[in-house]
């Protein structure tokens, strides 16, 4: 969850000289160029950074690249450059085996799916057999559950190695109203790679980043509001915030059974839509995934180089356009989607009604309450006795080292919160749903007869701020997210190397007509530089 609608700012509660430390040692991190990080000098590094899925794979069919050497390669990656990004919690030991594997059953002529041999990295939230699952939280440090959550699975079954678990701010940002995204008491503070100083935004910060800088081929993030778009977004790579629904949420830590959903980070659309074809199914143990009216074999790779022609898009105001540079990036995106064949709705606007903000954020606060006691109670370890109430207490007892920086005040006013059967809860929750939906991303639609909505994702990254956290400018989320649409970012340019994302979102289950919208604005983007 991204608390752009929610941050508060406040005195700092730690000693001032503990914080004038971090801030100085915040300040003298050396930035190293952009080109160091997400292009490495190696022609090998070159060629994996810029080769997208299905180019690996014609040279792992070809003979000339193996799974072991991607896999290798990565691990190195993550060996000399996580010490200063923080993007990485736990490298998976299995790693090198499973790709000599998978390289053994290439050579015998079978290959499991689209993904064989794929290294990908897996946000820490999300449970894998074979590495904790630990919510950036030293509560859940050893929360060895020894599952696989539907979505790994599935993964694995296309071939994919499941490489790492990725950094994220802490409880997927849903502690402090005065976090640090990227920053969690097991991972440390995450750095964004195109400028050390600079935040990655969060929560799915350590997953943004692992693209970004060549950690892996791909990335699983989730979201509640903006917790994929945000970080992709900040770190100049794709991020596919899929229709709630789409993707099962089973064993991995909630906050929200209304908004949660997992998606894919990648370099590419067709990567992160290769991904997402992979991950997407019915799973009976989350009723979301139900009764959709959904082809779940419904291929998603783009082919179509025109779809954006004679299509109407949508485009909303942003507050992020206000910065010049940023305004050009812009006018930029809007009229290579224009050369394309696309007629612009320009000048659009959202409006919630007053009490938007506060019932967005109770309903997540009843949510969070709710559906974090239940996963706990169904740990398969001896952590299943905790709960929020008792995940207060330990990080009151381990203050120093889990709050050093911000306190745990969504903990706290959860803990306040009801059963899901308060009237407060329900009429909040129908109120936001109607703004999102019917009032909201459903009227524009169809109001204007459009094929796709478009808007700033976000402005360029804000320098990391331990003190007083998080500073995000004009992050566009919460109607998508709120709504349960879905939501794709890609870059469109960069603010003194700094990128900035373009997104398109658009009605339920609209994903194949965004995500050939989107490959047809990438492609025509890159043609036009």
């Amino acid at each position: 969850m991204n608390k752009h609608n929610h941050w508060q700012y406040s005195c700092f509660r730690k000693a001032l000289l503990g914080a004038v430390i971090s801030l100085l040692l915040t300040a003298c991190q050396v930035t190293q160029p952009l080109d160091s990080w997400t292009h490495p000098e190696s022609e090998f590094g070159q060629m994996v950074h810029q080769s997208t899925i299905p180019q690996l794979q014609e040279r792992m069919a070809a003979g000339t690249l193996t799974a072991e050497e991607l896999t290798r390669f990565f691990l190195q990656q993550i060996e000399v450059k996580n010490p200063q990004l923080n993007a990485i919690i736990t490298a998976n030991a299995n790693a090198v085996e499973i790709a000599k594997t998978l390289d053994q059953e290439r050579k015998a002529g079978n290959t499991r799916g689209p993904l064989h041999g794929i290294p990908i990295i897996i946000k820490d939230n999300i449970e894998t057999a074979t590495m904790p699952t630990t919510a950036g939280s030293l509560a859940l440090k050893d929360n060895h559950t020894h599952r696989d959550s539907p979505l790994i699975t599935k993964l694995k079954n296309a071939g994919a190695i499941i490489l790492a678990k990725a950094n994220l701010s802490e409880w997927a940002n849903m502690r402090s109203e005065r976090s640090s995204s990227g920053w969690s008491a097991i991972g440390g503070q995450a750095r964004n790679p195109h400028d050390l100083t600079r935040s990655p935004c969060g929560s799915s910060s350590g997953s943004g980043i692992a693209v970004a800088a060549n950690l892996a081929v791909a990335a699983i993030g989730t979201e509640t509001d903006g917790s994929i778009v945000c970080p992709a977004s900040a770190t100049g790579i794709v991020g596919i915030k899929p229709t709630v629904g789409l993707v099962s949420r089973r064993h991995i830590v909630p906050i929200s059974h209304t908004q949660d959903t997992a998606g894919p980070m990648a370099k590419s659309v067709t990567d992160a839509a290769i991904i997402l074809a992979v991950i997407q199914g019915e799973d009976k143990a989350d009723s979301a995934t139900l009764n959709l009216g959904y082809d779940f074999n419904t291929g998603l790779a783009p082919k179509n180089l025109n779809a954006l022609k004679n299509k109407r898009i949508g485009v909303l105001y942003s507050r992020a356009a206000e910065h010049e540079q940023v305004a050009g990036i812009v006018r930029q995106a809007l009229s290579v989607i224009q050369a394309q064949g696309a007629t612009l709705v320009d000048g659009l606007k959202l409006a919630p009604y007053k009490n938007f903000g506060q019932d967005s954020y109770d309903v997540l606060l009843y949510e969070f309450k709710s559906d974090l006691n239940r996963y706990l109670s169904g740990l398969p370890n001896e952590l299943n006795k905790l709960t929020l109430e008792k995940l207060i207490a330990f990080n009151q007892m381990l203050h120093t080292k889990e709050m050093p920086y911000f306190a745990q005040e969504i903990f706290e006013l959860a803990q306040t919160k009801g059963p899901l059967s308060d009237q407060a809860y329900l009429d909040a929750l129908a109120n936001i749903g109607q703004a999102t939906r019917k009032d909201g991303l459903d009227q524009l639609i169809q109001t204007h007869n459009l094929d796709a909505i478009v808007n700033v994702t976000l402005g360029p990254a804000w320098s990391i701020d331990l003190l007083h956290g998080d500073h995000s400018v004009a992050l566009f989320s919460s109607y998508p997210a709120i709504a349960g649409y879905p939501h794709i970012t890609l870059p469109m340019g960069n603010v003194h190397q700094m990128p900035v994302g373009l997104s398109f979102t658009g009605a339920a289950l609209s994903e194949k007509a965004l995500i050939e919208m989107a490959y047809s604005f990438e492609q025509a983007l890159n043609l036009s530089r």
